[in-house]
Formats: C-alpha cells, sequence, structure tokens
C-alpha cells in the first residue's frame, strides 16, 4: 500500500521556493544505518615460530610483487608470468571482478537524473453511439495523435539509500578485486610448487641413471668373479634384484614428471600436448623469506581484505535496509508536442509541459521491512565472524609453514651428516670388497642405504621449497592493500 501525493505548487513562485527547500532538504540529507569501522580482531605481538627469523623492511623483495623471483629460476618467471596472462581461473575471477566493478557503476548512475525521449504515432477510433451509423463512414471517428516528448526524474537521496547502496557494491567490487588476487597467488603457488618439485624430480632422475651405471658395472664385475670362481650365484642374483629395482624406481619417475609437467601447462591454459619443459641441471634454491609482523597481515593477505570488504559491504546493507521506513521522495519534470496533424505538431499551441514531487511510503507491510532490517544486521554478524576466522586461519597458516621450515632446517642438517657417513661407508665397503674381504651382500646392504640417504636428501629438499612457496603465499604473496580499488577508481 502506497500513498502518492500530487505536486502542491501549480504556480512559478512556488515552484522556486519548494525547489530552494527541497535543496535545503538534499544538503542536509543523512544516510540511515551505521557507518562502517573495520571489526576488532586479536592480533599477536608477534609469530610464535618467527623467532631468529628476519623480520620484513619496507625495501624486501617479497614486497614488490613478483615474488617467484625470488628462486632465481628465469624459466620459471617466464611461466608464471605466461600465467598471469593466461590462467583460466585467474580469467574466470577476472571476469567477476568486472562484473563487479559494472553493478557499481550501476548503482553510481541511480545518483543522478534520469533523462527519457520518446515520439510517436498512435491511432484511435470512439464509437459514436448510434444504431443509425453508416458502415461506410466508420472511419469518421479515427483519429491520429503524433506526440513527443522529454522526460527528467530524480530520486533524491535523502535517506541515503542510493549512497549506501553504492557503498555496498563498491566495497563489494572491492572484495572481488581481492578475491582476483587471491585467485591468481593460489594458481601462481601452485605452478610454483609443481615446477619446484618437477626439478627435484629431474635430479632423482639423474641420481637414479647415475646409481644404474654403477650397479650395472657391480653386476658385470660380480658375474667375472663368479665365472672365475670367486664369488657364488647368490651374489649375481643380489646384483641383478639392486639393479633391476632401481631401474624400475627410475621408470616410475617418468610419470611423475609428467603429471607436474601437465598440470603447468594447464596453469598456463595450454594443452598438455602443446608443452613440454626440458630437463636442467640445476634446482632453484631456497630463498631467504621476511617474515612481516602479524598485523601486517591484516593488509598483506587477499582473503583477507576480501573478507573485510564483504563485512563492509553487509554494514552498508542494514543502512538500505532501514530506509525502508522513510518515503521516497522523486522529482519529475516533462514536455513535449502533442497534436492530431503532422503539419503542425511542433508548434507552440501544442505544447504540453508538467512538473513536481512525488513522495511514496509503504504504510503496512505485514513487518517485512523490520524482518529485512534483522536479515542484514544477522548477515553482518556472520561477515564479522567470517572476517575473524580468516585471519585467525591466516595466523595458524604463518605459524604452521614457520615452524615446518624451522624443523625441516634442522633435519636437513643431521641427513647431510648421514649422507656423507654413507658415502664414505659405501667407499671403504666397495674398496673391501674388490680386495676380496667381505661378500657382495654386505656391499648391497651398504649402497642400499647409501642410495637412501641421497633420496632422502633430495625428497626433504622437495619438502622445503614447497613449505617456502606456502609460507610466502601466507604471508599474501606479493598483494599490496593499497592497491585495492577505491569509490572514485572506476568502480
Amino acid at each position: 500500500m502506497t500513498v502518492k501525493l500530487p505536486d502542491p505548487a501549480a504556480k512559478p513562485h512556488r515552484l522556486r521556493l519548494l525547489s530552494l527547500s527541497l535543496c535545503t532538504l538534499m544538503l542536509s540529507a543523512c544516510a540511515l544505518g551505521p557507518d562502517y569501522h573495520r571489526p576488532d580482531v586479536t592480533t599477536p605481538a608477534q609469530f610464535k615460530e618467527a623467532a631468529g627469523w628476519r623480520q620484513a623492511q619496507p625495501a624486501d623483495s617479497l614486497a614488490r610483487g613478483a615474488w617467484w623471483e625470488l628462486y632465481g629460476d628465469a624459466q620459471l618467471n617466464a611461466l608464471v608470468e605466461q600465467l598471469n596472462s593466461s590462467n583460466q581461473t585467474v580469467a574466470q575471477a577476472e571476469a567477476q571482478y568486472r562484473q563487479a566493478v559494472a553493478l557499481a557503476r550501476t548503482t553510481r548512475g541511480a545518483l543522478f537524473p534520469t533523462v527519457d525521449l520518446s515520439a510517436g504515432k498512435t491511432r484511435s477510433s470512439q464509437g459514436s453511439g448510434s444504431s443509425n451509423s453508416s458502415l461506410s463512414s466508420s472511419s469518421s471517428g479515427i483519429r491520429n495523435t503524433y506526440r513527443t516528448e522529454l522526460g527528467v526524474s530524480w530520486e533524491a537521496d535523502v535517506w541515503g539509500k542510493l549512497r549506501r547502496g553504492l557503498e555496498a557494491d563498491t566495497a563489494s567490487a572491492q572484495a572481488s578485486f581481492a578475491d582476483l588476487a587471491a585467485a591468481r597467488l593460489s594458481q601462481q603457488s601452485e605452478l610454483v610448487q609443481n615446477y619446484l618439485q618437477l626439478r627435484v624430480i629431474d635430479e632423482q632422475k639423474r641420481l637414479l641413471e647415475a646409481t644404474v651405471e654403477a650397479y650395472t658395472r657391480s653386476l658385470k664385475m660380480t658375474e667375472n668373479q663368479y665365472r672365475a670362481g670367486v664369488s657364488g650365484k647368490d651374489a649375481v642374483a643380489q646384483a641383478q634384484t639392486q639393479l633391476r629395482s632401481t631401474q624400475a624406481d627410475l621408470i616410475d619417475l617418468a610419470w611423475q614428471r609428467a603429471q607436474f609437467e601437465n598440470a603447468i601447462a594447464v596453469l598456463m591454459g595450454k594443452a598438455p600436448a602443446d608443452f613440454s619443459l626440458a630437463a636442467t641441471t640445476q634446482i632453484p634454491a631456497l630463498p631467504a623469506i621476511p617474515v612481516a609482523l602479524p598485523s601486517q597481515l591484516l593488509e598483506r593477505r587477499p582473503d583477507i581484505a576480501a573478507a573485510e570488504r564483504s563485512v563492509m559491504a553487509a554494514n552498508a546493507e542494514i543502512g538500505v535496509a532501514k530506509t525502508a521506513y522513510f518515503p521516497d521522495l522523486t522529482l519529475s519534470l516533462s514536455g513535449g508536442y502533442s497534436s492530431s496533424s503532422f503539419s503542425d505538431w511542433i508548434s507552440l499551441p501544442n505544447r504540453f509541459w508538467s512538473v513536481g514531487p512525488q513522495l511514496a511510503m509503504t504504510l503496512f507491510d505485514g513487518g517485512q521491512r523490520a524482518a529485512e532490517v534483522d536479515r542484514t544486521e544477522a548477515a553482518y554478524d556472520q561477515t564479522v565472524a567470517q572476517y575473524r576466522q580468516t585471519v585467525l586461519d591466516s595466523f595458524r597458516e604463518v605459524e604452521d609453514f614457520l615452524a615446518q621450515l624451522k624443523v625441516y632446517e634442522q633435519e636437513a642438517g643431521v641427513r647431510a651428516q648421514a649422507l656423507e657417513s654413507a658415502r664414505e661407508s659405501l667407499r671403504l665397503t666397495n674398496n673391501q670388497y674388490k680386495a676380496g674381504l667381505i661378500a657382495y651382500l654386505d656391499v648391497v646392504n651398504v649402497q642400499t642405504t647409501a642410495l637412501s640417504n641421497e633420496r632422502s636428501v633430495l625428497t626433504l629438499l622437495q619438502a622445503r621449497l614447497i613449505a617456502s612457496v606456502q609460507l610466502i603465499a601466507a604471508l599474501g604473496g606479493g598483494w599490496d592493500g593499497a592497491t585495492a580499488p577505491s569509490q572514485n577508481d572506476g568502480a
């Protein structure tokens, strides 16, 4: 149920007074609903696992954006750059962001007057009501009307409904921008992890190939000793078993490498058949990762920014809901020409015009407005909880990866010592076997231990590289919250 008030002013001076009053009202107009304040979150002074870690400085390379360059691999840099322009998941997020920006522009357009122009011709007839009307003269009641009209209407945002709506849509666009950054960071992180694992597999392949060559020589030597009666057939069988098992492990690496290569191709927007990555002889080194303070993490992670912008949008929606309790004020102006004759259609006597305000408000809705306010307030509480949970999860992720890298570093030192001892043991054992002092079974055991340590060191290096990527992503990668669009930056 709505109430519409007709134009109360018919005379020019009264119209001027009404316009002045409306302008004064607009200048003093307020926006209903709560103004936005970032929700409070508990932020620790520093990360628990960051003891001994280098703190981030304004000039640190991580803050420049291209965080993958920390690994110093030109081929990796080229792959990530191609991902930035061709990845389809990023393309979807970018399209969603453009939709959000367009919606905010649409909302902003509602703040301005709407101008409509129409022109047309109508042909109508009205019966004379006489039973003696002749069929031959039926066309005498037909009338042509030519009409052109220019109309201007403007909804005065007295209560801030449009401004709160713009605030909500702008915040949603900013959240979409952060979602785009999060999607890009996720895809970049996945590509870098796949690339590093592929390079470790290349190194494992070289290790196994060298081991297969060594085992092949050992088998030939054992066969020669067997033919000379120095060793038994069991030594030959052991040498064959060891060689074939290592060859099988080498073959197994082929499909693992193919999986990572295919994953990289898809991340770059290519079909796997159209992409290949040649092996290299070098694994990217572990980078020195600067760690920001927990409070800075709130500005560095795009998912936190997206959650916080969602809170802002939900807060503005409360104001939109509350404006439904107050009347809408619309100012309209129209004028044009109307005539039954085309020849004098556009002439002074045929002009018409109208101007006036209109107030419309709902008097009774069965509690719908109150329910909508309750819904928006509940939605706001939900987004606040989501924001705080996102912050807590981000703190946990950083702590996890800091602890993981710290433990891996300690483990790497111990495994390096174990590998050195295994290599020395293998050297001594081979010399003893060549001198005929020990059986080949002893050599097999030492060779197996040495190979296991070699592969363990590579596996640990792979885990450290992956954890470093995950830590960088947990710290926000190259995200800079200062680059997010504002209400005046095209949103």
